[in-house]
């Protein structure tokens, strides 16, 4: 067996972790670029699965309508480099996507609490069965939309 061979097996035997990341995304600014790089650190072999909220679930959760639609927020986060694939959420259930995506891992913003209660349960629920960790906030006290818009009025 050559070297090449050796090297091909390896490469085949790293097995692709399979990271979700949730989120509005009006507009990308440090924090959520932040939020992204975090997730991908999370293994060697990342990828990066981003759900995008639908615009009917963020006037139900935040009462208020988005800035950008859900296709331009989809096109939006799918520019940038630490995602590998972008999907909508679930108009009326949350599971449906991330069932269909298999994540290994779920990262979760330090604010994110919509839905966390119940996910792991529902999850396993499911049979899958996800490690759910929270990512570290950056600069929380600058960056949150609901400030930066502050600030821009």
């Amino acid at each position: 067996m050559s070297k090449k061979d050796v090297d091909t097996k390896k490469i085949t035997l790293e097995r692709r972790v399979n990271i979700m990341v949730f989120g509005v995304f009006d507009g990308l600014h440090p924090g959520h670029i932040n939020f992204f790089k975090q997730a991908k650190e999370l293994s060697k072999n990342s990828f990066v699965i981003a759900s995008i909220a639908r615009d009917k679930n963020i006037i139900k959760i935040k009462g208020k309508k988005s800035t950008f639609s859900e296709k331009e927020r989809f096109n939006l986060v799918k520019q940038n480099k630490f995602i590998n694939k972008v999907v909508l959420g679930g108009k009326i259930k949350y599971l449906p996507h991330i069932l269909k995506e298999k994540p290994d891992i779920i990262a979760l913003g330090y604010d994110q609490k919509t839905y966390v209660s119940e996910l792991k349960r529902d999850l396993k629920n499911k049979g899958i069965l996800v490690k759910i960790i929270r990512l570290k906030p950056y600069k929380e006290k600058i960056y949150k939309n609901h400030l930066l818009k502050n600030i821009i009025r």
